[in-house]
């Protein structure tokens, strides 16, 4: 009996291997990822890996039992103070990048899902905190500095949502240090022309107050805008299963879905993402703490991650826009 089931095991490898064999011939759209942080490793099938530089010495990554959304295991991200001085540009991170030869190309739509819990104390300081970002890439000696055209932030102890473009001149702007009243059509923004850049406010959690918005003092057509009527929810309000669709367009073409625990929060179309000189050809997605320098630790959830062109394969709780 031992014989056989050794000879049932021996056949039934290279069958696996030859799977992920052709998987891996597959066009980055096509393939579907899917991590559940189970193991004790970053799973083969869900392409994604610790990035090493200094920045991200300042985190640590744990595949745990004690706290998961699902299954039995889910994924323990935090940052330490690590910077020089807290003044100097220094960040601090703790991101899962997808492989660089799994990334989708930058005018194609894909959609995304990831669950994150905040662990306490959540920080409720004035600073730049992010959990998730997506970007496009940056060839070798390209000239700027570009922000993600896709970013889930938190201030203030608050969730918020950005979009970023390349600089538009406002259609109106408030005075310094207050929040722009924009009309129909116009959508709250911070004008950045020395970076040539804008950055978007699209979604924020029910306690964003308009003293909130004092950064976003100028309004923009590059967007729309379609609130489905739900906030995003509170970092405290436990796991937060996000689902969401990003089709960059910096030409006007761009089309992001967000969902937050199978509720359609809004709908983004228009100037999306960045067409300068010396970008790359595709996109991609990283998660995990990151933030300006800091004198405390930070330390978040993740579990669920899936990248799939399919609405329906990532979405696992709602009613998809469309396929």
């Amino acid at each position: 009996m031992l014989r056989v089931a050794l000879l049932a095991v021996t056949l039934f490898v290279p069958s696996i291997a030859n799977a992920q064999a052709l998987q891996q011939q597959q066009p980055p759209l096509e393939q579907k990822l899917v991590d559940g942080f189970e193991g004790k490793d970053f799973a083969p099938e869900g392409g994604l890996y610790y990035r090493e530089n200094f920045e991200q010495s300042a985190g640590t990554v744990e595949f745990q039992t004690a706290v998961k959304r699902t299954g039995n295991g889910g994924l323990k991200l935090s940052v330490e103070p690590h910077c020089p001085t807290l003044n100097d540009g220094c960040s601090e991170r703790a991101e899962i990048w997808e492989k660089t030869a799994l990334r989708v190309p930058y005018d194609q739509g894909v959609w995304y899902g990831f669950a994150v819990k905040f662990e306490e104390p959540i920080p409720s300081g004035d600073h730049r905190y992010l959990i998730a970002q997506w970007k496009r890439e940056i060839d070798p000696g390209a000239d700027g500095d570009f922000s993600p055209f896709l970013a889930l932030r938190m201030d203030l102890g608050k969730l918020f949502a950005t979009v970023e473009t390349n600089y538009q001149q406002p259609v109106s702007t408030g005075p310094d240090g207050k929040p722009a009243r924009c009309g129909p059509g116009e959508v709250a923004a911070w004008a950045r022309p020395d970076v040539n850049q804008v950055r978007i406010l699209v979604a924020t959690d029910p306690n964003w107050t308009t003293e909130d918005s004092s950064l976003f003092n100028s309004c923009t057509k590059a967007v729309t805008v379609t609130s489905h009527g739900n906030a995003l929810p509170e970092p405290s309000s436990g796991w937060i299963d996000f689902a969401i669709f990003t089709k960059p367009g910096p030409d006007g073409t761009g089309h992001i879905e967000l969902f937050a625990n199978g509720k359609p929060i809004i709908t983004v179309k228009g100037h999306i993402g960045h067409a300068d000189k010396g970008l790359g050809e595709n996109q991609y997605f990283k998660f995990g703490p990151y933030r300006a320098a800091d004198t405390t630790d930070w330390t978040l959830y993740y579990d669920d991650f899936r990248r799939s062109s399919r609405c329906a394969d990532v979405l696992t709780d709602g009613v998809c826009p469309f396929p």
